[in-house]
């Protein structure tokens, strides 16, 4: 067994770092001796922290706190509107999107770059992510912000210890280091890559841009090409031990359906998912479909309630398994909220056993299809956020 050593200055001074910003973020316009206060630290171990960290650009001072009472009011501290910056990355099946998302959570620049990837190869698809992330990088460049962490959205298994892509059946790719690969063909800045499933991201960003009176226990599902699941329990993410669940686009609902591209069949996106509701409905896309939908056409409406059935069956075991009383759609389903809320939720409070105690809702993102990627810029923000003190030394 490897004995336990004690911390080193410098261990304890990141923590010491990330706590005291964690105070900033929490209440922004404290005071110096406020953060002494709610941390412990002593005022001068907060005074060199603050000095550090607003020499780093994450924080700035701006004149005095504005407070009732008497005594002496200190120098407000902020969140830096100009701090590093986290950079999401998503590779969808049919484009790949960048943003760039500040430490006060505001999007600076949100770009997504249509193409069917499917029909391109591995390597032409990893030279299309990095072109973005060329461009996004030089857009903050131009903007004078730095790049403290990158995040990756992608649509497969990932494993979370190694951030190594294991398969995406809709893009045809297996075993794909994508820090390395992104790395090769672009200049990654020193802070971490870190790779998620996009839908995980996406309830990340749901779950984040909420605000504290938002649900903390929810299922989003991003139904694009294909269907994902990110699932919150207690305002936190539950992925599984390897960073494996949510695959709620495999879950079969039909012994007869179409072969899936996972290999299985009647597997729930080859009968729910974006294309094949709009080739049910005689459609060619999402917005032709929005657009029949809207006038009413039946083709249309009926593709719909048969897919919020499907849907609804696979969804009524998660939520039956895991007693989450919330769905909220994205993606696509964000769009087809309107039409696809009232038959989902019918087939889910028929199949759902608690719902008579615990009301089941159905609600839409109105993040939409940018979830994912703010999720992943997010994710980087955090990681800056959770260890200051790397950013200020790299």
């Amino acid at each position: 067994m490897t004995q336990a050593r004690p911390a080193g200055q410098h261990t304890v001074r990141r923590h010491n770092c990330a706590l005291v910003l964690a105070a900033i973020a929490d209440s922004p316009g404290r005071s110096r001796a406020d953060v002494a206060a709610s941390t412990g630290l002593t005022k001068a171990t907060v005074s060199t922290l603050v000095d550090r960290l607003a020499g780093g650009g994450l924080i700035t001072e701006s004149g005095r706190q504005d407070r009732p009472g008497p005594g002496r009011r200190g120098t407000s501290l902020s969140l830096s509107p100009r701090g590093p910056h986290g950079l999401g990355v998503e590779i969808a099946v049919d484009y790949i999107a960048t943003c760039l998302a500040g430490l006060t959570g505001e999007v600076r620049e949100l770009r997504v770059r249509r193409a069917d990837n499917r029909s391109l190869s591995t390597a032409r698809v990893l030279g299309r992510a990095g072109k973005a992330v060329r461009e996004a990088l030089a857009e903050a460049t131009a903007r004078g912000i730095a790049v403290g962490g990158v995040g990756v959205a992608v649509p497969g298994l990932v494993e979370e210890p190694t951030g190594l892509l294991r398969v995406a059946p809709n893009l045809g790719w297996h075993d794909v280091d994508l820090p390395a690969e992104l790395a090769a063909r672009t200049e990654l800045p020193a802070g971490p890559v870190l790779v998620g499933n996009e839908a995980n991201f996406a309830a990340l960003a749901q779950l984040w841009t909420s605000g504290p009176d938002g649900a903390r226990d929810f299922v989003h599902v991003s139904g694009e090409i294909g269907i994902g699941a990110g699932i919150v329990i207690g305002g936190q993410l539950f992925s599984g031990t390897r960073g494996f669940g949510g695959e709620l686009g495999h879950f079969p609902v039909s012994s007869r359906g179409p072969r899936c591209t996972c290999g299985a069949r009647g597997c729930l996106e080859t009968l729910a998912g974006q294309e094949a509701i709009a080739a049910k409905a005689g459609v060619a896309g999402l917005t032709e479909l929005v657009a029949a939908l809207s006038a009413g056409e039946r083709p249309a409406r009926s593709a719909v309630r048969e897919a919020a059935g499907r849907l609804g069956t696979a969804l009524s075991s998660v939520l039956n398994l895991l007693d989450v009383p919330c769905v909220v759609l994205g993606g696509s389903y964000a769009r087809l909220h309107p039409w696809l809320a009232e038959p989902l939720l019918a087939a889910l409070r028929a199949r759902v056993t608690g719902a008579p105690w615990s009301p089941v809702t159905v609600t839409a993102s109105a993040l939409g299809s940018e979830a994912a990627v703010r999720g992943a810029a997010s994710s980087a923000v955090r990681g800056i956020m959770a260890d200051p003190d790397s950013f200020v030394a790299s």
